[in-house]
């Protein structure tokens, strides 16, 4: 695409500001790096130009993970100052996931947008599910696995996250709840998570996407800097208010908002996927 007029330019920037705003909370309120929302966002804005569609997702995707480098920061930090950072769990799970961040964003640098999308909804459905239904211990006991278990769960985990766009907290915070963990330290440790998984995630998307044709302006790959120059200041900001609502409200309550906001994302992914064919 040769360029974009003003008014599709403020478009995408008013997207793209809103999404730094939403996201910034939710990193900051569920540990999930603000990909969750930014990716929909950017893909539905996206979608008003005239960039070819097999190349929306993988913009949409490559940019939140720049974005998430900074937003998981200041999330991380907010968190680390509450202690809810469980930094054993962090060493034992982070090269597990660092693995599959670079199996991940190979992959979604070169399949389908379509299987980006299709990806992107079962996860959040199947994350949803189990957040709203199942009741958890109210009573934390924290339980484990193997090394090798948790080795092949992190790289599940990293690959999905980047082929995703998101921060890891989709995957690991429900995981983690499952093994018993509070979900304020589920929530604080996948937050730090999300640095792990946006760095080198959003440099295999831009060296994937290096000299594609029809990308919009300002792009770096798969990377658009424009819409992340615009999201990365109020996504940082806004981090830390989610981390003040984490730790104010009732722990029942910071599961339903996780699973109800993952069940909306996903419907709505999933019937522009449906439409497509």
């Amino acid at each position: 695409m040769d360029g974009l007029d003003m008014t599709t330019l403020l478009t995408l920037a008013g997207v793209a500001a809103g999404a730094g705003v939403v996201g910034g909370v939710l990193a900051g309120l569920l540990g999930v790096g603000g990909g969750i929302v930014i990716v929909p966002a950017l893909y539905i804005a996206l979608s008003l130009t005239d960039m070819d569609p097999a190349l929306i997702m993988q913009v949409a995707v490559g940019t939140s993970l720049a974005t998430i480098v900074f937003t998981s920061l200041s999330s991380g930090w907010g968190h680390y100052k509450k202690g809810s950072i469980d930094f054993s769990v962090l060493k034992l799970w982070a090269p597990a996931i660092l693995v599959g961040v670079v199996i991940g964003g190979i992959l979604g640098g070169v399949v389908s947008g379509y299987a980006l999308i299709a990806v992107f909804t079962v996860v959040a459905l199947a994350v949803a599910a189990d957040m709203i239904l199942r009741s958890p211990n109210p009573e934390p006991n924290p339980r484990s696995f193997s090394r090798p278990v948790w080795a092949g769960l992190g790289v599940v985990a990293g690959a999905i996250s980047a082929m995703m766009g998101i921060g890891g907290g989709t995957v690991c915070v429900p995981l983690l709840s499952f093994l018993g963990y509070d979900i304020r330290k589920a929530v604080g440790t996948s937050a730090a998570i999300g640095f792990i998984i946006g760095l080198p995630g959003a440099l295999i998307y831009a060296a994937t996407g290096f000299g594609a044709e029809g990308l919009p302006p300002f792009s770096l790959g798969y990377v658009n800097l424009f819409l992340a120059a615009v999201i990365i200041p109020l996504s940082t900001t806004f981090a830390r208010v989610g981390v003040m609502i984490a730790h104010a409200i009732p722990r029942r309550a910071l599961r339903l908002a996780f699973g109800l906001f993952l069940l909306a994302t996903a419907i709505r992914m999933g019937s522009d996927l449906v439409s497509a064919f």
